[in-house]
């Protein structure tokens, strides 16, 4: 997926080892079949139109709706099939891939823990001090948290230009979105909030004047000068 994963479980060194292998056999197992760079993922097939509709596999078919139905809520700011290189999902895979993952990890009996994965991060329980508190980093120094947020049970996800550089596309031009530092979405599902994230960051300032969802999603945005704007129900999660 093109990034780092990073794990936080408040239990046993067995236990947590043994969630730990079997959340990372779920992203990589997600990552060999939605990965654009790979040659032989389902993505690429998708590409080289080797794969019709009718014969998409279970999880190629769920993906696809899920990001149909994105397209919609989000009108057109996130599109999967309207990029430069062709089909990628990653912007709502890589939030599903993390909630599929802690899915393992609360099989293997773990309820307080933390997952995060290039700007994603899904939270349940408490923390090894309390609450969990997910920073948001700053655009040019990595070292520096703009604003924390102290989500409880929930998904964080953010996106912007800090790890990948300009790979987040304006889908109704083609260009590389510039015109926001970053754009972070919280809400009860993980890949939802990616989706959401994406199209925020893809619209600029005028994405929250269309994010209205339903089910508990809240959205910031942060400019370039770090100035950042809410929509209802987030700045008391928020502190700096």
């Amino acid at each position: 997926m093109g990034t780092i994963f990073s794990f936080c479980l408040l239990a046993s060194e067995d236990r947590a080892s043994r969630a730990i292998e079997a959340a990372t056999a779920e992203l990589r197992a997600v990552d060999a079949a939605f990965s654009p760079f790979r040659a032989d993922s389902l993505v690429s097939r998708v590409r080289r139109s080797e794969l019709a509709p009718a014969a998409y596999p279970p999880l190629l078919a769920e993906v696809v709706r899920r990001c149909d139905a994105m397209t919609v809520a989000t009108h057109g700011w996130f599109d999967p099939w309207a990029l430069p290189d062709g089909f990628d999902p990653s912007g709502l895979v890589k939030g599903w891939g993390i909630e599929r993952a802690a899915t393992r990890v609360v099989d293997a009996g773990i309820r307080d823990f933390a997952i995060s994965g290039g700007g994603d991060v899904v939270v349940r329980g408490t923390g090894p001090t309390g609450r969990w508190r997910v920073g948001i980093r700053g655009p040019s120094d990595p070292h520096t948290v703009v604003l924390v947020l102290e989500p409880a049970d929930a998904a964080v996800a953010t996106s912007g230009s800090y790890e990948r550089g300009p790979h987040i596309f304006e889908p109704h031009t083609g260009q590389p979105a510039t015109n926001l530092a970053s754009a972070t979405v919280v809400g009860p599902d993980l890949a939802t909030a990616d989706a959401y994230a994406t199209a925020l960051y893809a619209a600029g300032p005028a994405g929250l004047r269309w994010f209205t969802p339903a089910g508990g999603y809240r959205a910031l945005t942060l400019d370039h000068q770090l100035t950042a704007t809410f929509t209802d129900g987030l700045p008391e999660h928020c502190s700096r």
